[in-house]
């Protein structure tokens, strides 16, 4: 054997734990996934229709751009990715949003074992997330919020592995996960901030001090900036439309007391052991301070800032994979934990997949309305709550604004039908929010488009449209008389499951007294 022959690179073996590790989070992942599958079809089934957000970021991913007023772009990128593969498939639509969810799982797996966990602490962890009410809840729909996780908790890991002695071009990874979380969701940036605080405290500061932190933060900037640059050219939108949902009191907000209380109830009361522990055990570690401190001031700032409950969401997984970590620890001498089982802790696992089980119905459409709303009386589960200001009917919000859009686009069909040749040409439908207009345009066949000036539909404007044959939906009919000269009822939304707001008459108006919508159209824009 020649010299240069016998001069081969060594390759390091891949840490056997880690395998273990990757095989045990792709388990859990997996059963996460299924279940997602499974209760979409099972929805479908039973009658419940797509979501009113939903029909917003489908019509969205028809109109790509590097930013929207009200979301940022990847949600519309998703949307159209599922809508290209699988249609309207309601199954098909919120698949990105269940695998995400699995992604969540699988992370807090990767997260416990990078953490100094084994499988009893995997395992404790991700049936956590599994079970997690409002986990599920944002998983079982197209949503940004399914993403956020898998955004913010590869920037984690990149930080502990370089703390491990990986190399310092983990932060490529930091760059590129949390450039893209950015473009996923505005809340990225508070979470930076946090962790940003966090490091600056504790001595895990030296890892700032590095030319590969530099290149990342670069990265991150570099991956964001189209969205910023579009935020500019279309004179900033999204500080408009937030700073008017705070001077409109658009969200509920809620007190520390409050909002401490609905975290605890929407990861599920059993959870808080779990978690509740792992932020404790982070504050309590030397070499992981920093992420208990990343949290409490996640927290905290979310808190002042008055922001919804499930904003603080993407954070958690770190704490139930510590709070694996300390269980473990605490019961290192019992069997199941000594031989190293994934279910270490059969009584509690059991008790969270049983109680899970009895408060799935609230986190997931799985049974009939009329059944849900008798299964929620008797149980005492449910009380009437809202993160927004609007009454709601025997359903919650979450579950109300599945109803009522296809009455909507039917109704429209039928009064558009009506119309002459020459009204048909000139006719216009207008929704006085973003879900009807959506409902209109993913629901309706053979329709003009619906146009409107709710959040981004401002931005996409009148489309040509003077408004003088117009369809009207969504209004409360005052003072329509003094825009057209013939306005007339011509349908109404009657669906009792669904929001009150949204169960209104639509009129057909005629003969413009106003400018044409071309030269009124700023007035119209709600960004809200």
């Amino acid at each position: 054997m020649s010299t240069a022959t016998a001069q081969t690179t060594v390759v390091q073996p891949v840490d056997p734990s880690l395998r273990e590790a990757v095989r045990l989070a792709l388990l859990f992942a997996t059963v996460k996934l299924v279940l997602h599958i499974a209760a979409n079809l099972w929805q479908a089934h039973l009658g419940w229709g797509y979501f009113r957000d939903e029909l917003y970021y489908i019509i969205c991913g028809r109109h790509l751009a590097w930013g929207y007023v009200d979301h940022g772009p990847i949600v519309a990128l998703q949307s159209r990715l599922a809508e290209t593969l699988f249609g309207d498939s309601l199954t098909g639509i919120r698949m990105f949003s269940a695998l995400a969810g699995a992604a969540r799982v699988f992370l807090t797996g990767i997260l416990a074992w990078s953490l100094g966990g084994r499988r009893p602490a995997q395992g404790l962890a991700m049936i956590c997330i599994l079970v997690a009410p409002q986990y599920l809840g944002i998983d079982s729909f197209l949503s940004m919020n399914s993403f956020e996780s898998m955004f913010w908790m590869p920037c984690l890991l990149a930080l502990i592995f370089m703390l491990r002695g990986g190399s310092e071009r983990w932060w490529l990874l930091f760059g590129i996960s949390a450039g893209i979380g950015l473009l996923n969701k505005p809340s990225m940036a508070f979470f930076l901030v946090a962790l940003l605080v966090a490091l600056l405290l504790t001595p895990q500061r030296r890892l700032l001090a590095s030319r590969w932190a530099f290149i990342g933060v670069a990265l991150l900037i570099l991956v964001a900036l189209p969205n910023l640059l579009w935020q500019v050219h279309n004179h900033w939108p999204t500080l408009e439309f937030l700073h008017n949902g705070k001077v409109h009191h658009k969200n509920v907000e809620l007190g520390p007391i409050d909002f401490l209380l609905t975290q605890i109830k929407n990861l599920h009361p059993l959870t808080l052991f779990v978690w509740g522990a792992g932020l404790i055990w982070l504050l309590r570690s030397r070499d992981y301070r920093w992420l208990g401190l990343m949290f409490c001031f996640f927290f905290v700032g979310m808190m002042l800032l008055h922001a919804k409950d499930y904003y603080l969401l993407p954070v958690y997984p770190v704490l139930f994979a510590a709070g694996g970590i300390a269980w473990e620890s605490f019961y290192h001498r019992s069997p199941p934990v000594s031989q190293n089982r994934a279910l270490a802790f059969p009584i509690f696992e059991s008790a969270l997949i049983l109680t899970g089980l009895v408060l799935m119905p609230l986190a997931i459409p799985v049974l009939r309305p009329e059944t849900w709303i008798v299964y929620a009386r008797y149980t005492h589960l449910y009380q009437v709550t809202s993160s927004e200001h609007h009454a709601t009917g025997p359903l919650p919000q979450f579950y109300a604004d599945r109803f009522g859009w296809q009455e909507y686009a039917d109704q429209v069909e039928r009064i558009y039908n009506s119309l002459s040749p020459e009204e048909q040409a000139s006719a216009v439908i207008y929704g006085e929010d973003y879900g009807l207009s959506s409902a209109i345009n993913f629901l309706g066949r053979n329709l003009p488009p619906a146009i409107g000036g709710h959040n981004n539909y401002f931005l996409w404007g009148p489309q040509g449209k003077t408004g003088e044959v117009l369809i009207l939906l969504g209004s409360d009919g005052e003072g329509l008389s003094d825009k057209w000269q013939s306005v007339t009822v011509v349908g109404e939304m009657n669906n009792p499951y669904a929001m009150p707001y949204e169960r209104r008459k639509i009129y057909l108006c005629r003969g413009l007294k106003i400018p044409p919508l071309s030269k009124i159209w700023p007035k119209v824009k709600h960004y809200i």
